[in-house]
């Protein structure tokens, strides 16, 4: 009787096995399939992609750019290359697919470790991630990038430069800059730089390509500084497991004189559920943290826009409360800072954030079952400021706010101490 299932389990292991093969087996698209997903990519951007007014995007050229390129296109692969570059005409960090390839750039900021802007004709470093490869290979904010695995950035950033533009437009140049700088998922990168006379050449992937297994110690880091609790989430505002824990040390620091909350560790964003739950810990009365608003309705030409609330829950903390942010506070994060800063609940210390456009909606591709997600949705502080240029009350220039392990190191938190010790 064992003899017999066991036969009959490995003749269903076998059955098992098949579909996948057989999955991996399936016909390749048609040339007509590919073109009815580029127009449904096509026709869903121009439809619903709500920042065209602040872009010089010619979406109709793009259009013209990239649709011939599907008279000659037979595999996946080379129509994945084909969406990355039409989404990369947008030159807006939060637009993207679901899928990737290898030499695929890295995500912006979530898979980056550096961030750059033009001065001018130089590419100098504004901000540095800590703990990863461009701070160990020993770049630093202030840092003009020169090349880039050999090649000028001049020459280098052309690859990365939206080609259906109305007019030129510096934050399209700084995005292009952002994506050479991120590497792909395969390249080692090689960079050459200088500063105060000297130079130095940064291998920020020489210890492994650390960029693709980010690994946190833990969702949360929790701690004392005295009479004052500490805080710091490690990107894990996506997940709703994080509000059971966050209730508990929460809890844990009920007795502190006040609390500081370190979101600069947060670039791939999150959901308003765990927003609003976080948020919710802190006030007393139901309160509006941000506004949203839909483009014009094509019929009415009118816009949608309303306010978002938040209301208490749980036990209240009413010490004060410091909000650390800075370029990998990105989109939720982004979020919980307006909000807070609304509520009037916090004072928001740091630099300038990820300002990621927006609420992203995804869609998937009816042949290929390709997803992406565009921004629909423009976001605001309360007060109508784009939730992409708010700028921290208490601001910091980024080489200040370069974090350590301490407060001896980092002048954003030894910031957020100074204004405690104020408030108490």
């Amino acid at each position: 009787m064992k003899k017999h299932l066991l036969v009959l389990l490995a003749g269903l292991i076998g059955t098992w096995i098949l579909p996948g093969r057989a999955a991996a087996q399936k016909p390749p698209l048609t040339r007509q399939q590919y073109q009815a997903d580029f127009n449904y990519f096509w026709n869903t951007v121009r439809t619903n992609y709500c920042y065209f007014p602040q872009k010089q995007t010619d979406w109709e050229q793009v259009h013209a750019l990239y649709q011939p390129q599907l008279d000659t296109l037979n595999t996946r692969r080379a129509f994945v290359r084909l969406l990355e570059n039409a989404l990369a005409e947008l030159y807006d960090p939060h637009a993207g697919l679901s899928t990737n390839r290898p030499d695929s750039r890295r995500l912006v900021p979530t898979g980056t470790d550096v961030w750059a802007e033009f001065a001018g004709s130089r590419a100098v470093v504004r901000a540095v991630r800590p703990a990863f490869g461009a701070e160990r290979s020993g770049v630093r904010p202030g840092m003009v990038v020169t090349a880039v695995n050999g090649v000028p950035v001049e020459e280098a950033i052309k690859l990365f430069l939206p080609r259906g533009l109305r007019q030129a437009d510096a934050a399209a140049r700084n995005f292009g800059l952002l994506q050479l700088l991120a590497g792909d998922h395969r390249t080692p990168r090689v960079w050459s730089l200088r500063a105060a006379g000297s130079t130095l050449t940064a291998r920020p992937d020489e210890a492994g390509m650390q960029l693709e297994n980010i690994r946190y110690p833990m969702r949360l880091e929790v701690r004392r500084i005295g009479a004052v609790g500490y805080i710091k989430v490690n990107n894990c505002l996506f997940d709703n497991g994080l509000i059971a824990p966050f209730d508990s040390v929460l809890t844990a620091l009920g007795d502190t004189q006040g609390l500081i909350l370190d979101l600069r560790e947060t670039p791939s964003g999150g959901n308003t559920t765990v927003a609003r739950a976080i948020m919710g810990r802190f006030i007393k009365s139901e309160a509006p943290y941000q506004r949203h608003e839909l483009p014009e309705e094509a019929q009415t030409q009118t816009r949608r826009s309303w306010l978002e609330l938040v209301g208490p829950r749980g036990v209240r903390y009413a010490a004060p409360l410091v909000v650390l942010v800075g370029r990998w506070t990105g989109s939720m994060g982004e979020g919980l800072a307006i909000g807070f800063d609304a509520l009037g609940r916090a004072t928001v210390v740091g630099s300038e954030m990820a300002r990621l456009n927006g609420a992203i909606y995804s869609y998937k591709l009816p042949n290929s079952g390709i997803g992406f997600s565009i921004p629909v949705e423009r976001l605001f502080h309360v007060n109508g400021q784009p939730r992409e240029a708010f700028r921290p009350p208490v601001y910091l220039d980024p080489e200040a706010s370069a974090r350590g392990s301490d407060a001896a190191s980092d002048p954003a938190l030894q910031k957020a101490l100074n204004l405690l010790q104020s408030q108490k």
